[in-house]
């Protein structure tokens, strides 16, 4: 019987895998927050979402398929919700020389305290999901000869 041959994960495999798990985890956090605590996202969290969750399936089928085609299709979708976080975020810190519009004590609102986790505000950690998963995709890959 012949034994099958252990594959070792190439550092590419790695970073698209990290990228993936990234974007299951921000997924999974923002429905759990929508959907099981009831709490309604900001109209600048709704479009970071919009950028989000379609990474889910593409960095997962670009894995699965070993083909590391997610590149042209995510690159610009992680771009788009890396700025729109960043706004956020600016708008959070008070950088950004506006009120918080979509944050407001009347509807949906994501700065207030009940919408910390690990001790950040949402905002700030979906700032941070969006950086790592472009660091994840821009890494050279390597040596190619």
């Amino acid at each position: 019987m012949a034994k099958p041959e252990s594959q070792a994960l190439s550092c590419e495999d790695i970073l698209l895998l990290a990228a993936f798990l990234i974007a299951l985890a921000a997924t999974l956090g923002a429905l759990f927050i929508g959907e099981v605590m009831g709490q309604m996202p900001c109209t600048l969290c709704w479009y970071q979402r919009i950028a989000m969750f379609p990474l889910v399936p593409i960095l997962g089928l670009s894995m699965w398929r070993g083909d590391g085609v997610a590149r042209p299709y995510a690159v610009p979708m992680t771009l788009a919700g890396l700025a729109l976080a960043g706004w956020h975020a600016g708008l959070y810190l008070g950088i950004v020389p506006e009120a918080i519009v979509p944050c407001t004590t009347d509807g949906p609102s994501c700065s207030g305290p009940s919408q910390m986790i690990f001790g950040l505000p949402i905002p700030y950690l979906s700032l941070a999901a969006f950086a790592a998963i472009l660091t994840c995709l821009l890494v050279p890959k390597g040596n190619q000869t």
